[in-house]
């Protein structure tokens, strides 16, 4: 079958008219249950999407573009989404913001419900556990952000160079005795390849190599720091601001105004509490005009999907 349906090809499929059809696509409450059924599962199987002259005759879904963010409460994936949101807005999309809650299966649901929406494209942030290979129906229409996947337009943000720059900035300043605090190595990126990056420049600076991981919150930052700290630590590297703010907490109720504190991410927060705590600003914002940019040119312009890495940039004392 044509990847080019249209609404009355879906309507001969289903056995059903046109207009019924359209009411489908449009949410329409009056159609009867098995109607919409019979209709969506059609849709489904054919991989029907709409045409953007279908779209302009739906009021929610013309110039529309979904944003799935994996949470909501997350500084740094909203600071994102405002660089995507003004560069969708001043191009004259519309955005439709969802959250994953790091679930494949709620991912599934969120990017069947655009589809049925008649979403132009999507920005996926994605997650360790996410099929990025079922994406594929997506390829053309899809931006991944924090993870690449080959085939696929991603923005990735420089999670070795950001651990990197910290390391040698404290190297710099006479310190030896580094202390690393993480999350755990099932997340990729934040995980994974941040304790990779500090375990690395150990290893070629002759370091003693002083770590521990946990969960992604100011609870295990704090729990984390009180048995990672020692007397002789002279700075904490700490994967990300989030975990920073706990570690900070930790230090000012020891009273260790001696270990020079770091983070990753540009936290306003911390920046408030804790202005003496060195952080990695991974360009978020920046990272989600780009990822917009990279989207819209993929609708607009045929252009393929394009691998970029955002900067990173050292925010000096």
């Amino acid at each position: 079958m044509d990847k080019r349906l249209t609404i009355l090809d879906i309507a001969r499929l289903s056995g059903v008219g046109k207009s019924t059809v359209s009411r489908v696509l449009n949410q329409d409450p009056k159609v009867k249950p098995e109607t919409r059924e019979k209709v969506e599962a059609i849709i489904r199987d054919q991989g029907f999407v709409p045409s953007k002259s279908a779209r302009a005759m739906r009021t929610n879904s013309n110039r529309l573009v979904g944003i799935l963010v994996s949470r909501l409460d997350s500084a740094s994936e909203n600071r994102a989404v405002r660089g995507m949101l003004e560069t969708l807005y001043a191009r004259g999309y519309d955005a439709m913001l969802m959250e994953s809650k790091f679930s494949p299966a709620l991912t599934a649901e969120h990017l069947e419900l655009l589809t049925r929406r008649g979403v132009d494209g999507v920005i996926l942030f994605a997650f360790s556990g996410l099929d990025l290979a079922a994406l594929a129906p997506w390829q053309a229409k899809l931006v991944l952000v924090a993870r690449e996947q080959p085939g696929f337009a991603s923005v990735c943000f420089d999670d070795t160079g950001a651990i990197r720059q910290t390391m040698q900035h404290l190297f710099a300043q006479g310190l030896r005795r580094i202390a690393f605090l993480g999350v755990h190595q099932d997340d990729v990126t934040t995980g994974a390849r941040r304790l990779a990056a500090y375990q690395q420049f150990c290893d070629e600076h002759q370091l003693t190599a002083d770590y521990a991981v946990g969960e992604l919150d100011y609870q295990s930052g704090f729990q984390l720091a009180s048995r990672l700290i020692r007397a002789e630590t002279e700075a904490l590297v700490c994967a990300t601001d989030t975990l920073a703010l706990g570690a900070a907490k930790y230090l000012q109720q020891q009273g260790r105004q001696d270990v020079c504190l770091t983070g990753v991410g540009n936290n306003e927060l911390l920046r408030f509490l804790f202005p003496q705590v060195l952080s990695v600003d991974l360009g978020y914002k920046s990272a989600g005009a780009l990822a917009a940019s990279q989207l819209l040119n993929q609708i607009e312009l045929a252009e393929p999907p394009r691998a970029h890495i955002a900067p990173a940039s050292m925010l000096h004392d």
